[in-house]
């Protein structure tokens, strides 16, 4: 595992230039005056750094993640910066050493890999700042918490879906094609985990399995046509990792008549992927309540900004295990939930999203209204 070390005098002599470089379209300050000045009694409570990766990956940085640590920053009078790494190896690190540099009193990271994740956390550790790693864990890393999804369950749920598809569609055997997210992305790793299990107990066949770099929806079209072609178009079963890996699979199965026909996978319950699960394209998505998992995020991060670390070791209460550095880290994994057709409604009552991003076209609102969305 490739790590770096730079000291602190090098930190505070870029700071400047990296501070410069976190500006952008995709930066976001929230927080009080007060909160700068100190808590209520004169306490000092410190500012809060986020990196999230990137807006192609996945909708949900932008649209939801950012809303919502935003939000919960906000009330709690916390002061936070919150940016994004545009997918960038060489920015998420120019960004870490701005906010290191400028002393934020805590770190929070979603890693493009765990290689540059390491190099930064390694970074904030020698600077004495906490890091807690969101939603994706970095392996060697050395985090001080973990907040996500249990992300084996994550995959089970993507697995135990596509079976019930397979079921429902009257093939109890089958060859199935796995399209997974990034090799250098630990969760797709569990993903995987989750729902090769899940197919392979209940009987089907997986016949080829593909990992699609960077979680890039582009390249998973090249990927999967190769591995649709390969398999002389005979699939019964998509398992893909997310929407947008799932919007791939479906748009090649399009090309051949076969979309709608054969049950496809996804997760993050996007609004596109939900529109695909309504008009029947796409067999299921698996909802992670990312309101829940930034508000447990955001938890950890204000207790320790305001030098609280009893308290946020109170709220981590798991255990994940960073197989590279063989050691556990403390967590709070939180549960998914499957979403089929019928419980789309759920999604939109959770106020994930609404009924106006979801029910979009005439046959949109036709499913919507069939499927209990008024």
């Amino acid at each position: 595992m490739r790590k770096s070390s730079v000291g602190m005098i090098a930190i505070s002599a870029i700071s400047a230039l990296s501070l410069a470089a976190c500006g952008g379209s995709d930066s976001t300050s929230t927080g009080s005056s007060a909160a700068s000045s100190g808590a209520a009694g004169g306490a000092s409570v410190g500012k809060v750094g986020v990196i999230l990766p990137d807006s192609a990956s996945s909708a949900r940085w932008e649209t939801a993640d950012r809303k919502f640590l935003g939000d919960a920053f906000k009330a709690a009078g916390v002061e936070a910066d919150i940016q994004n790494a545009g997918g960038d190896k060489a920015k998420f690190q120019t960004l870490a050493d701005g906010m290191i540099g400028a002393g934020v009193k805590v770190l929070m990271i979603v890693n493009l890999d765990s290689d540059t994740g390491a190099a930064v956390i390694k970074k904030a550790n020698a600077a004495g700042i906490p890091v807690i790693d969101y939603d994706r864990l970095t392996l060697g890393g050395g985090a001080k918490y973990y907040v996500s999804f249990d992300n084996v369950a994550v995959g089970t749920a993507i697995g135990e879906g596509l079976v019930k598809g397979l079921k429902e569609a009257g093939k109890t055997t089958g060859t199935v094609l796995e399209l997974n997210g990034s090799p250098t992305d630990n969760n797709a790793t569990l993903f995987r985990e989750g729902y090769n299990k899940a197919i392979t107990a209940a009987g089907y066949t997986v016949a080829d399995s593909q990992a699609v770099p960077d979680w890039d929806n582009t390249k998973a079209v090249t990927v999967f046509e190769q591995m649709f072609a390969k398999a002389s178009g005979k699939v019964d079963g998509v398992a893909a990792a997310n929407d947008g890996l799932g919007g791939a699979a479906i748009s090649v199965l399009k090309k051949n008549g076969l979309a709608g026909k054969v049950p496809v996978t996804g997760q993050d319950a996007t609004d596109e992927g939900l529109q695909r699960v309504l008009l029947g394209e796409q067999y299921v998505t698996v909802y992670k309540a990312v309101k829940k998992e930034a508000d447990a995020a955001a938890e950890l991060a204000i207790l320790l900004a305001k030098g609280d670390t009893a308290g946020a070791d109170a709220k981590a209460t798991g255990k994940t295990k960073d197989t590279v550095a063989n050691t556990d880290v403390p967590s709070v994994l939180l549960e998914p939930q499957a979403i089929y057709k019928d419980t789309v409604k759920d999604v939109i009552a959770d106020g994930f999203t609404t009924k106006d991003k979801v029910c979009t076209t005439d046959a949109l609102k036709a499913a919507c209204t069939a499927n209990g969305i008024s």
